[in-house]
């Protein structure tokens, strides 16, 4: 499959789009206000230990001083076992026999500061590269969990033979099928990069930062780049010139397909994909048959419902059904890659009653699953017609960086109805009429709230007026959500 990718750069934002035959099929951003420290590595100069608690303090020149806790305090294990910081086998060697106050320690960031706490830290370093990840204190090698085991011995002694026995080196899941050039391309570039950490440590004094994980636009060429990419084009000049220079030091074959884009349209205008954005946060997505899907993401997983919606095109409604279902398994497929849907989710195909109808359904689901360059497992249909599904997590959902919860209606996505809130109203006047004595009650609402009480409603609020012999008067307040309001005791 040819795809192009497109970068929109700007001070404050990197937006990136991935299109494939003139469909938009990734969207990735990143904005430098809120870009994190994980994976970047520090010199730090160790501040404080508290054996009590078994940590330290370490300033790495951020606002706030990192911790560094002893299971994240790295020793070299034994030959042939795996790289680890602390073993539950063994109780770890304490904090105070490994670290001292005014040590200078090489430390990387695994966990971003949060409210009140600095960064964590640990000693391990590790440095991803697009294939594989690099422990330069180990000489490990390693295979990912979710290769098949019977794959792992094989890709173990290529990987081994390829680095030379020199670091250790774990194969990432998007590297099974790699060939041994790129593999040797991304050992060279963990290598260098590796080097650069090392030669800045001895050059910079405490608290300053090493290595700084990529940015977005270095993860282009790292992770979005394959055989089937014609061309990276970038509206920056500067930053062009910038990349260009990264891709020739570390990723030769990357950078030739650099352009710089100097047209004088926005370049995301050139496939509509600001309007692709605006679809991708909403609900409903519609399918070119007349069909309809309906996406919901929730705190535990993400639904999908299919829907027929206005497709009568074939013969029978058995046929209808079949066709709808197979162009909403590609949909779907793409869906979950353009807002980055992970975790569990859940897709309610319509029901179809002949089985070779369900497996082919399912097979084209599938197939359209392995495009993603994210790891997905999907189950048959359940019982009740169900397709189950996992897709990994790998940074926020498009809705969960671009968007936040509605004030009006607390992320709900509703709120009651405005002779609801009259209700409710009626009913806290009442609760209030029993516990005080004022000589006026005054409701502060919204319009179409007031709005009801002095029309439909207005019989029910002067019967309560005549029951607790006190006035109600009405104030219409347009700043207020529906479901707001303010009842004065006056």
């Amino acid at each position: 499959m040819q795809q192009d990718i497109l970068i929109n750069w700007s001070p404050q934002e990197t937006r990136v789009a991935v299109v494939e035959n003139g469909s938009v099929q990734e969207l990735h951003v990143e904005r430098t206000l809120e870009r994190g420290l994980v994976g970047n590595v520090y010199l730090g100069k160790v501040a404080r230990v508290l054996p009590g608690m078994q940590s330290a303090f370490v300033d790495i020149g951020l606002e706030r001083a990192a911790f560094l806790h002893v299971a994240d305090v790295w020793t070299r294990q034994p030959e042939g076992e795996p790289p680890q910081v602390a073993r539950s086998s063994q109780p770890p060697v304490p904090i105070e026999r490994q670290v001292f106050e005014g040590q200078t320690l090489m430390v990387q960031v695994i966990k971003d500061p949060i409210g009140t706490k600095g960064a964590r830290l640990s000693t391990q370093i590790s440095i991803a590269g697009r294939l594989l990840v690099f422990l330069p204190q180990d000489d490990h090698i390693g295979i990912s969990q979710k290769i098949p085991p019977e794959q792992r011995e094989a890709l173990r002694a290529r990987l081994l033979q390829l680095s030379g026995g020199e670091g250790g080196f774990i194969l990432r899941t998007n590297g099974e099928d790699a060939t041994d050039p790129e593999l040797a391309e991304d050992i060279a570039y963990l290598r260098k990069t590796w080097a650069r950490i090392r030669d800045a440590a001895t050059r910079l004094p405490p608290a300053s930062l090493l290595h700084q994980d990529l940015n977005l636009l270095q993860r282009v060429l790292r992770d979005l780049v394959g055989e089937g990419t014609q061309t990276i084009r970038l509206d920056s000049r500067e930053q062009f010139e910038h990349l260009l220079a990264f891709g020739r030091e570390f990723m030769p074959s990357a950078a030739e397909k650099l352009q710089h884009y100097k047209g004088e349209r926005p370049i995301f205008d050139l496939f509509s994909i600001d309007e692709e954005i605006a679809r991708a946060l909403g609900r409903r997505v519609d399918l070119k048959s007349g069909g309809y899907l309906i996406v919901d993401q929730t705190e535990a997983l993400t639904t999908v419902d299919v829907n027929t919606g206005a497709f009568v095109g074939a013969r029978n409604f058995d046929e209808t059904i079949f066709r709808t279902n197979l162009e909403a398994a590609g949909a779907i497929a793409r869906q979950l890659r353009l807002r980055n849907l992970g975790g569990i989710v859940i897709v309610d195909f319509i029901d179809m009653v002949r089985e070779d109808h369900r497996e082919a359904v399912l097979a084209e689901f599938r197939k359209q699953l392995a495009r993603d360059r994210v790891k997905t497992m999907a189950g048959g249909f359940s019982q009740l017609g169900l397709v189950e599904m996992t897709r990994k997590r790998t940074r926020e959902s498009l809705a969960h960086m671009l968007c936040e919860p509605c004030e009006a209606c607390q992320g709900k996505g509703i709120v009651k109805t405005a002779r609801s809130v009259c209700y409710d109203i009626l009913r806290e006047i009442l609760r209030e009429a029993r516990q005080f004595n004022p000589r006026e009650f005054r409701v502060v609402a919204g319009p179409r709230v007031v709005e009801l009480f002095l029309d439909e409603e207005s019989q029910h609020l002067a019967g309560l007026s005549d029951f607790i012999g006190k006035p109600i008067s009405l104030q219409s307040e347009s700043a207020m959500g529906q479901e707001q309001y303010d009842i004065v005791l006056l």
